[in-house]
């Protein structure tokens, strides 16, 4: 821990404050992305980091991508650029590894964008979690690590709208730039503990992401906190409620939350308020929202009084929440306890041992020796190392 404690030192001290960094260089136009091309493929290395209008928009998109090396910063305008696609040969170039915080969501909006494929990925928000550190929080770590201090008010900032200001443009910056000594930081940290290998095991995983486009689940407003609460006639009216909500989010393009929020569609179906006077006294209801959708919300309220009662979906549409058999189900629930254990031990998070996915999946098809665990194809060569016979133990136990 002290070889760590030192090499974090000299990190901080080698690496420019922010107020000595170089302008960002903000990639508007196609000579300059191809000049910007033409220098990452140089490189072994490149931090990467997305913004999108998901907060402003219904069907949000990439709007910047950020890239970094150690020379400088750029903030490459997908918006401005309109193809962004040569950027593809990067992300798919084995020999490059591409550096993100939390790069789940980052891979998955850039493969749905442009369709992106992702090869070499070091993920720090993963190795912050292999590692133990108690705050995973990419600000937080920056603030701990470097003395940086973000922005947080650029967190909700509209990155949809242009020009974009001198502000966005130096938070989206240090998103990635700070990313490559923070991973020289874990890279050392991971090699002393002997993670490493198991480090790479979890950024496998990330490049065979798919984007998978999730069709809208007219049953979903049974998910709503609270919903299975209400009486009958009441649940008919949420439901009618919650399909209104999708269709006009979807014609205004804007998220679901700033059409009308789950608590105030939860006290719409209790009240079934009958005219506009009505509809203002509902909590979460303003004088705007009474204005632009009163029509709609009392027509769904309509609709919903009429409507069947309906009943609870017979079964789960996620995957992952599929049913177990008594058998495998109580399969699972020890190989649970044991993995919650390990997981304490360690201090990690449990699923960093092990997901309950993956859990579930081996307890549907128990393997019996470590052969079968691999043909399995659930986990890798090593957490079948490190954890396969523990497992067989409890799945014989």
């Amino acid at each position: 821990m002290a070889k760590t404690h030192t090499t974090e030192r000299q990190s901080q001290t080698q690496h420019a404050t922010t107020s000595e960094l170089p302008p960002p260089i903000h990639v508007t136009q196609v000579s300059q992305l191809q000049q910007l091309l033409v220098e990452l493929r140089q490189q072994p290395v490149v931090a990467v980091d997305t913004e999108s209008d998901s907060l402003f928009a219904y069907h949000y998109k990439v709007c910047l991508i950020q890239l970094s090396v150690p020379q400088a910063d750029y903030l490459v305008d997908p918006l401005a650029l309109c193809d962004v696609t040569p950027l593809g040969a990067l992300f798919a170039n084995p020999s490059v590894q591409k550096v993100f915080h939390a790069a789940e969501n980052d891979i998955l909006a850039l493969q749905r964008d442009y369709g992106f494929t992702f090869t070499n990925i070091f993920d720090t928000l993963w190795a912050a979690r292999i590692l133990g550190w108690p705050n995973r929080n990419l600000a937080a770590i920056l603030e701990a690590r470097f003395g940086v201090k973000m922005d947080k008010r650029m967190q909700r900032t509209n990155w949809g709208r242009r020009p974009l200001t001198p502000e966005q443009l130096a938070y989206a910056r240090l998103d990635s730039h700070y990313l490559l000594p923070l991973r020289e930081l874990q890279m050392a940290e991971l090699h002393a503990r002997g993670r490493m290998a198991e480090a790479a095991e979890a950024f496998a995983r990330l490049t065979a992401l798919t984007w998978e486009e999730k069709p809208f689940d007219p049953d979903g407003f049974w998910r709503l906190n609270g919903a299975r609460e209400l009486p009958p006639r009441a649940l008919a009216v949420l439901r009618e409620l919650y399909l209104w909500r999708e269709e006009r989010a979807r014609q205004l393009d804007r998220p679901l939350f700033k059409v009308m929020g789950d608590r105030t569609l939860l006290r719409l179906a209790e009240e079934q308020p009958a005219d506009r006077q009505a509809l203002r006294q509902i909590p979460g209801m303003s004088d705007y929202q009474v204005k632009r959708h009163g029509e709609g919300i009392l027509a769904a309220i309509a609709r919903g009084q009429r409507a069947p009662i309906p009943r609870p979906p017979a079964h789960p549409r996620n995957h992952s929440a599929r049913f177990l058999d008594a058998a495998a189900q109580a399969r699972y629930d020890a190989l649970r306890a044991w993995r919650n254990a390990k997981a304490a031990e360690r201090g990690v998070d449990p699923d960093v041992v092990l997901s309950n996915e993956e859990l579930k999946a081996i307890a549907e098809r128990p393997p019996k020796t470590l052969e079968e665990l691999a043909e399995l194809e659930i986990v890798g060569a090593w957490k079948r190392a490190t954890y396969g016979q523990e497992l067989l133990d409890v799945l014989v136990g």
